[in-house]
């Protein structure tokens, strides 16, 4: 067994010869500036610098708030308190998760050019809608009356997401 050196570790006169070039002592900070130096670049090359492109339409801010405020929404709404009943604790969680995806896809309605994904945030609304009267149903509780999902951009009113919020009647 080779006797240890000065550091405490074995001998290692004829490892050093084993590693990498860039590895061996006294080159470690030579390539470590050159990692970073790499890295560096390639950072910068993916930074377009383009100042059209990363400005924001009004358009695009007002999708980015509305979205975010549903999403702010629906994350609290899921945080019912436990009430002893599984069953009404599932429906208190998971009718507000589908009414999160019911409010984001109205919002791709208002703002969404793809007719696809438009036509799928059609989908998602009437089948969450369905899945949350279903789940409100199999514990006895009403179900709410749903109005048609607006298709114009513009600023949602706070009254058009109250008729949206499923979970008013809901047991906590």
């Amino acid at each position: 067994m080779p006797r240890p050196d000065r550091s405490g570790f074995p001998d290692n006169s004829q490892g050093d010869a084993m590693l990498p070039r860039f590895l061996r002592p006294g080159l470690a900070p030579l390539a470590a500036a050159a990692l970073l130096a790499v890295a560096a670049a390639a950072a910068f090359a993916h930074d377009d610098h383009h100042p059209a492109q990363s400005a924001q339409t009004a358009e695009e801010s007002a999708f980015l708030a509305e979205n975010d405020a549903a999403m702010t929404k629906m994350m609290n709404d899921m945080a019912a308190k436990p009430s002893g009943d599984i069953d009404r604790d599932f429906v208190a969680m998971m009718a507000p998760h589908h009414q999160g995806a019911i409010d984001m896809a109205v919002i791709e309605l208002r703002y969404g050019k793809n007719e696809q994904l438009r036509r799928i945030a059609q989908e998602i609304i009437v089948e969450q809608r369905q899945e949350i009267d279903a789940m409100k149903l199999a514990i006895g509780d009403p179900v709410t009356a749903s109005a048609p999902a607006p298709t114009q951009p513009g600023p949602a009113p706070a009254a058009a997401h109250d008729h949206m919020n499923m979970s008013h009647g809901m047991k906590n």
